[in-house]
């Protein structure tokens, strides 16, 4: 609920704080007091458009600050954890603007964007005039309301989550045949790539080891003589070989009698005649591996250039070409299987929509049955209005696929006619300014309960009415007021008389300055604030008791 309100330099207002209170809540005072000034204050503090205008002449700026006591568990908490703004034990919007006509925003004094403001504001508090165009006027609103009032907001959550599921899928089919219509364009060029990377079959390692056997055959009569050479070294004379085992022999012959000494030697001398071995068979399969044809050097060349030219054309390593083929093979394979992957993906998006017709379908039908109840709730409403020839109604209109969207498959809009026989018609277009504003709060009355808004204004709900018509009104303020905070501004005495709590605006000179201000009245004053509506301004026996039967009869 609005718990304050404090309005600094704006228009006729010097400095205001206003407490508000729970239940019903009337502002009175003669025309041009300054209730509308108090209006657009609010409206500044909620989003409203700024204007020069506002700020108190002489002022170089205007500020408005509304401060809400709101439930923890009320839904606009969520919308200040999304936009990162800390949780008090209070909310307050404000609202500063400059003589030029710049505004800023504030909400628990965190800088934010006007439309935030506003967002937050349309969250808070709903005001209707008597040509107001925002709130139930807007059709936008309209389905929630319904389903709200019909305990059907869970059913509406679960439509939204089919219907994205659907489009997420429907998106998916539409990317998978655009990549499929784009792989069969490359079809016959991966085929290609294919067969001749398939002839090419380049092996792992492959360059590096013909490049080893081309260095080695460029230089394979150096690298020859070299080894024949080292080959006669061991091998001249006796050979290496043969002397070292002739040595070793010697020694083992008297190692007994070195007690030990030369076990070491012999030892040593016995790994090196092994090695020696070793490295002379080394030597000979190094020499027979030489190979001197010029025709095995030919095909090496042609090999290795083969597989660069390869790399080069892809634009890959050498090292990257058997991973290639196998990627243009993956590739193909998608390609000659793209037909059966897409036809899953196009079920599966046939079983979404399904699933989605099905649920909004019975959405749709939950709530033109919640929409027969709710009709005849209003329609219960209009007589005691003084709107006995006044019909209201739900219209529902089948909406093309095209259009389906997240909240189902229908258009939902309240409708109304004034007169007996006259065809139904949108609430802005039929209603003329006294009737709207009894339309809306016939509504409100019995949407109350489902609209989270927890603050109402009226202004000047009473216009053009008074006597029973205005009696009535002033009653179905009070019960919508048994179930969320209503501010109504009346010229009415039997609105007035409702009010749970009186706020009387007026007009004074100060300091050869006019200002504008309000205050709470007692019993005593507000008998005479009543009688003052009765009578005008001289107030008259007649009319002091006339007000204290409208306020006995509350």
């Amino acid at each position: 609920m609005l718990h304050r309100l404090s309005i600094r330099d704006i228009v006729l207002i010097d400095k205001l704080n206003v407490d508000f209170k729970n239940g019903l809540c009337v502002l009175t005072g003669e025309t041009g007091a300054g209730k509308s000034i108090l209006l657009d204050s609010l409206g500044l503090a909620l989003g409203a458009r700024a204007d020069s205008a506002l700020v108190r002449h002489g002022s170089d700026k205007g500020s408005v600050s509304a401060e809400f006591d709101l439930p923890h568990d009320h839904p606009f908490w969520d919308l200040l954890v999304e936009a990162d703004i800390s949780r008090e034990d209070s909310l307050v919007l404000r609202r500063v603007v400059n003589a030029d006509g710049r505004s800023r925003a504030y909400i628990n004094d965190q800088p934010v964007s006007v439309s935030l403001l506003k967002q937050a504001g349309a969250a808070l508090v709903e005001i209707h005039g008597q040509f107001d165009t925002q709130g139930l006027l807007n059709p936008i609103t309209h389905r929630g309301l319904l389903d709200a009032f019909g305990n059907l907001t869970s059913m509406a959550s679960s439509t939204k989550v089919l219907f994205h599921n659907w489009k997420q899928l429907e998106k998916e089919r539409l990317n998978a045949e655009q990549a499929l219509e784009k792989a069969r364009a490359d079809e016959e060029y991966l085929r290609h790539m294919v067969e001749e990377l398939t002839a090419l079959a380049p092996q792992e390692g492959e360059e590096e080891d013909l490049a080893s056997q081309r260095q080695m055959m460029m230089h394979g009569e150096k690298l020859l003589e070299g080894l024949k050479q080292a080959h006669g070294e061991l091998s001249s004379h006796k050979g290496v070989e043969i002397m070292m085992r002739n040595a070793l022999r010697h020694l083992e012959r008297i190692a007994e009698k070195a007690e030990g000494r030369l076990d070491g030697v012999i030892e040593t001398l016995d790994k090196a005649s092994e090695y020696t071995a070793q490295g002379i068979q080394l030597l000979e399969r190094a020499s027979n591996d030489v190979d001197l044809d010029p025709r095995q050097l030919e095909a090496i060349e042609e090999r290795l250039f083969a597989l660069r030219a390869a790399a080069r054309k892809h634009d890959v390593p050498v090292t990257e070409l058997p991973s290639l083929k196998d990627k243009f093979e993956a590739q193909l394979n998608a390609v000659e299987a793209g037909d059966s992957a897409l036809q899953a993906l196009r079920e599966k998006e046939e079983k979404a929509r399904n699933s989605y017709i099905e649920f909004a379908e019975k959405l749709g039908d939950k709530r033109r049955k919640t929409a027969k109840g709710m009709d005849r709730a209003v329609n219960d409403e209009l007589g005691p209005l003084k709107l006995g020839g006044a019909t209201f109604g739900t219209s529902f209109h089948k909406l093309e696929q095209a259009d389906w969207n997240e909240t189902g498959c229908d258009k939902i809009a309240f409708e109304i006619s004034t007169n007996p026989g006259a065809p139904l018609g949108p609430i802005a277009k039929v209603a003329s300014g006294g009737e709207l504003s009894r339309f809306m709060l016939a509504l409100k009355v019995v949407l109350a309960q489902a609209d989270p808004i927890p603050t109402l204004v009226f202004d000047e709900v009473d216009a053009g009415i008074g006597g029973a018509t205005a009696a009535a009104v002033g009653e179905r303020l009070g019960n919508l007021a048994q179930e969320v905070q209503v501010l109504v501004v009346t010229h009415s005495p039997q609105v007035g008389a409702r009010g749970n709590h009186h706020l009387r605006v007026s007009k004074a000179e100060n300091g050869g300055k006019v200002i504008s201000t309000i205050r709470p009245l007692d019993d005593n004053e507000r008998t005479e604030e009543i009688a003052r509506m009765i009578s005008g301004e001289q107030v008259t026996t007649e009319a002091r008791a006339a007000a204290d039967t409208l306020l006995n009869a509350v």
